[in-house]
């Protein structure tokens, strides 16, 4: 007996799901290898002005030098409402690579100010010594719309417009 692929054919549909998901997160648990072990904390998260993940983390957290050692990540995006079966609401699991953006790079200051007009309040420590910018290269996507709803989306996928 033959396995099932559990994957629907992407549509316009899944693509705007997996979109809307990116473009409305304030935070995302980010899946790390931490010496030789999964781990998972929860970040703050924005977009660049490509519509590619971004966030600000910290050199004290421990998933920082995770992903220094080892760039390849998974973040995770969308939460359930206060209603129904948590399971049933839309999630958008990004595989991807983080790449530390460096303060004295020509990027920096217009993601800086990207960055700070999506989330005013790290104004408060987004130049702390220890912060960085760190921009995460989508491969691949993997959205559950909810029961029988499963997509495996490319990079492509996720910037295409309806």
């Amino acid at each position: 007996m033959s396995k099932r692929d559990p994957f629907r054919p992407v549509d316009a549909e899944a693509r705007a799901v997996a979109r809307n998901l990116i473009d409305h997160a304030t935070f995302a648990a980010l899946a790390v290898i931490e010496q030789g072990h999964p781990s998972v904390s929860r970040i703050a998260f924005a977009t660049d002005p490509d519509g590619a993940p971004l966030s600000l983390i910290s050199d004290l957290s421990s998933h920082t030098t995770a992903l220094e050692a080892q760039p390849d990540c998974a973040l995770l995006v969308g939460e359930p409402s206060d209603r129904g079966d948590p399971l049933t609401h839309p999630r958008l699991t990004l595989h991807a690579t983080a790449c530390f953006i460096p303060r004295d790079s020509a990027a920096h200051p217009a993601l800086r100010a990207h960055y700070l007009a999506q989330r005013p309040k790290a104004k408060l420590y987004i130049d702390f010594a220890d912060f960085r910018l760190v921009r995460f290269d989508v491969r691949l996507a993997l959205l559950n719309g909810g029961f029988g709803r499963a997509y495996k989306l490319t990079a492509e996928d996720l910037n295409a417009t309806p």
